[in-house]
């Protein structure tokens, strides 16, 4: 008789052999992945903010929450139970079916990424043959759902917060899908869980570390955390997108951010750092998720750091960034990186599918790695020459040809 020790896995079995129909028995074990999935970042949610505050609290020299429970572990339960019972107004010229739905659909964007994540090598949502593809596709339902809360509140600082996402969350949805297909070319599948597998002998970061360099910009200014949070810039806008919203619903709109930002760290760890994998994961599946955290707190903790440290980016500075910068690279080392690929596999020197020899993977990492490096070399050397010109053309805006003056303080400095 089978012993019921995974409730995911053996509930269809165990709830057949107690007479229940195979039908029923596999939506209920289905429901039960469903809410399990769910609910886990939604209560991560909440040691997340508590993280972060704390974090931003130390790189700041302040205290941080310290009342509420040991170290101010509480303090975002305080926070909520204080948002759930604050007034929730709706403006009286807001579409309200549109306006309600926003941060429902926020949420929900993030969630729904979660079912292509692979915790270990046997605990996964749903594994996909298009994974990649769903979570891209996903992820940018939070657009829409800020470009709704922005139109719905009938706001004008609302809606031009609105129109900021079309300029920077689409914009930096280019370099984030073209850097993708890099891991997607050395796995051959757009199966996360492959994607995984395929780093066995030797992690993507190593192979294409432009790739995840790139993949990591990216997935900040697609989070719109700071440096490039400019769809909430209080500064400009009040409050962005959601001046609207009080109570819970902006309360939903902050923990999508906060989740969000934890779940892009999440998929690096996937697509770059190996994922589950590690010294006996596959013996031992709860070892996997283990290794899965750390990875992803060892990248989630820079992005705090670089949110607390750097300031703001104008808008034009940001979207030049990503359209003369970011794009053009990610082009050109997708370009690369398919062309070496493919002199890989026909000089045979590709590791065979599965292959967990790190030696084995040695000669298609070394020729991948000194194209990355050569990609680097160039791109440095254009960008320093770009920065020679332009302080070139800014001295000679400033110097007139005849002024002594100007002439002697430019040659002093």
């Amino acid at each position: 008789m089978q012993t019921c020790v995974n409730v995911v896995e053996t509930m269809v079995p165990c709830l057949v052999q107690g007479g229940v129909d195979p039908g029923l028995a596999q939506f209920i074990s289905i429901l039960l992945g469903v809410v399990l999935v769910s609910a886990f970042p939604l209560v991560l949610v909440i040691l997340l903010i508590w993280v972060e505050r704390k974090i931003a609290a130390r790189v700041q020299d302040r205290i941080g929450p310290n009342r509420v429970g040991p170290w101010g572990i509480l303090q975002n339960v305080a926070d909520a139970v204080k948002l759930i019972i604050k007034e929730d107004i709706t403006p009286a010229g807001a579409d309200r079916l549109v306006y309600n739905a926003a941060p429902i659909i926020a949420m929900l964007s993030v969630i729904l990424i979660w079912a292509v994540v692979p915790f270990s090598p046997v605990h996964i949502g749903v594994d996909l043959d298009i994974g990649v593809l769903y979570f891209t596709a996903v992820s940018s339902i939070g657009t829409l759902a800020i470009m709704m809360a922005g139109w719905s509140s009938n706001n004008k600082y609302a809606l031009l917060g609105a129109f900021r996402v079309v300029a920077q969350l689409l914009s930096y949805e280019v370099p984030f899908v073209l850097t993708l297909l890099v891991p997607v070319m050395l796995a051959g599948s757009m199966s996360t869980q492959d994607i995984v597998w395929g780093q066995v002998g030797m992690w993507y970061i190593v192979v294409a570390p432009i790739s995840a360099l790139i993949f990591y910009i990216a997935n900040l200014g697609e989070t719109g955390r700071a440096p490039f949070d400019l769809i909430e810039a209080e500064s400009e806008l009040v409050a962005g997108y959601n001046i609207e919203y009080s109570g819970m619903k902006f309360g939903l709109f902050m923990a999508n951010e906060f989740m969000h930002a934890f779940t892009a760290n999440l998929l690096f760890a996937v697509v770059f750092l190996g994922g589950w994998w590690g010294p006996g994961a596959t013996e031992i599946p709860f070892l996997g998720f283990l290794y899965l955290m750390i990875k992803t707190t060892i990248v989630y903790i820079p992005s705090l750091i670089l949110r607390a440290t750097i300031p703001r980016l104008r808008v034009d500075q940001m979207i030049s960034f990503n359209w003369k910068v970011l794009v053009p690279i990610s082009i050109l080392n997708v370009v690369v990186m398919a062309l070496l690929i493919k002199i890989v596999q026909v000089a045979g020197i590709a590791p065979a599918p599965g292959e967990t020899d790190f030696l084995a993977h040695l000669p298609m990492t070394v020729v991948l790695l000194l194209g990355n490096v050569g990609i680097g070399a160039g791109v440095v050397t254009v960008l320093r020459n770009a920065g020679r010109r332009d302080r070139m053309e800014a001295q000679d805006l400033v110097l007139e040809p005849n002024d002594e003056k100007s002439l002697s303080v430019t040659v002093a400095h």
